[in-house]
């Protein structure tokens, strides 16, 4: 049975975006920069990895919101992904994000929404010796889990993921250079990030897996880096962990843009999936 959530997704990226406007202050409070990207997942971030930041520039008393566009094209997928975001008081952030994940080999296509919470427990990125740490949730759904099921996943409906990531700014560190650090435990049971279901019929624990950014402020506008994200491979099919290296131009709070070279590894059995990653995320308030 085909199911359909695009009906309900779509009037609740509205609703998350109308939730904040009563308490809507203009959200300036953060150095330019350190909040970081729009991960692909919806949380704020790199683009392949939560990072323990929160998506928006609010204080504490503020609140923000952000939208983004992301897609990657690889030699033989393409994912499209819509998102938006809500931080309030630089404590909590809620998220949503729809992927639509062409795959060209079998002429199919699967979608995904994915409801994010995150919830910062301790520090802050520049101010506090010690990382910023956060803790999070990605609570997956997919449209139809024909494809997962087909390829011996055990849940071919939804699964939820959980993480904890410390993140931390060294101002002057690199050389002079501002330098950011981020590192995530993942536990989850998702194939390709919950695109091809979650767990294996004969296997269904929990794995926990290690991500990581690192990345170099060249001016207050532009940065460069690396990311890596460890993935389970429950189906047998030789899923890579998935590396990028990314360039982001910064020009103000309200906009950054992000693009990246992927290397994605085996998606269900196919070798060598490698191309760009392109980004674009908006601070709406």
């Amino acid at each position: 049975m085909v199911k359909n959530n695009n009906r309900c997704t779509r009037p609740f990226f509205l609703l998350l975006i109308l939730l904040a406007s009563p308490v809507i202050q203009a959200a300036t409070g953060k150095l330019i920069g350190t909040a970081g990207l729009n991960m692909l997942e919806g949380s704020g971030g790199g683009g392949i990895v939560p990072w323990a930041t929160l998506a928006g520039y609010d204080s504490r008393d503020q609140v923000a919101a952000t939208a983004f566009y992301t897609r990657v094209n690889v030699d033989d997928f393409q994912l499209d992904v819509l998102g938006a975001s809500l931080s309030f008081y630089d404590r909590i952030e809620i998220s949503i994000a729809q992927h639509k994940f062409d795959v060209e080999p079998l002429g199919a296509e699967i979608k995904q929404n994915i409801y994010g919470l995150k919830y910062r427990i301790y520090g802050d990125v520049v101010y506090s010796d010690w990382p910023q740490v956060s803790v999070g949730l990605q609570h997956k759904v997919l449209d139809d889990g024909a494809i997962a099921a087909a390829v011996g996943a055990d849940n071919a409906d939804s699964g939820t993921d959980f993480y904890i990531a410390a993140t931390k700014v060294h101002l002057g560190g690199f050389f002079g250079y501002n330098t950011v650090w981020n590192t995530t435990l993942r536990a989850t049971k998702a194939n390709q990030t919950g695109l091809l279901g979650f767990g294996q019929v004969d296997d269904d624990d929990y794995e926990v897996m290690f991500e990581g950014s690192l990345g170099v402020l060249l001016s207050r506008h532009f940065a460069v880096g690396i990311e890596y994200r460890q993935k389970p491979d429950n189906l047998g099919l030789g899923e890579d962990d998935w590396k990028d290296v990314f360039i982001a131009w910064i020009p103000s709070k309200d906009v950054n843009v992000t693009l990246a070279y992927a290397k994605l590894g085996s998606i269900a059995g196919v070798q060598d999936q490698n191309g760009l990653y392109l980004s674009i995320s908006g601070q709406i308030w």
